[in-house]
């Protein structure tokens, strides 16, 4: 075992640094949202019913809010006080591209569209959401 000379300094400097580091709060919580989604297309006599997930994000946003096709792939995600836009790109059964954009009507909720196009059909998915409360675990 090798002694230092000012060990017992160092030992002592190193418990007074770990007791004067602030001690890190635990990571904010989430916020859990209801989203719904509604496919439309023209010239369809009828438009799928809505789909309703709840989805834990981050309390900043950094992704449109999660569902539909899992390959899709969004990128030029940008958030502009309460405005975010994004394009995506699609390559499952129906390759499609597109882009979407939401509005935050409030701290609580907001509404939104995304318009894509496959095989030279445009659809439009119908956005909305609404706070229901906080959760543990945020996808960003």
């Amino acid at each position: 075992m090798i002694k230092h000379p000012h060990g017992g300094a160092i030992a002592a400097g190193t418990l007074l640094l770990l007791a004067l580091t602030p001690v890190r709060a635990a990571d904010p919580p989430g916020v859990l949202w209801q989203t719904t989604s509604q496919m439309v297309m023209e010239g369809m006599p009828f438009s799928p019913p809505p789909t309703t997930l709840k989805v834990c994000a981050a309390a900043e946003w950094t992704n449109p809010p999660p569902g539909g096709d899992s390959t899709c792939v969004t990128t030029k995600f940008r958030r502009v006080g309460n405005k975010a836009t994004w394009a995506m790109h699609c390559s499952g059964d129906m390759p499609m591209t597109g882009t979407g954009e939401m509005t935050w009507d409030g701290p609580d909720s907001y509404t939104g569209l995304i318009t894509a196009t496959a095989e030279g059909m445009t659809m439009m998915i119908r956005l909305s959401g609404k706070k229901i409360g906080t959760c543990d675990q945020p996808v960003s």
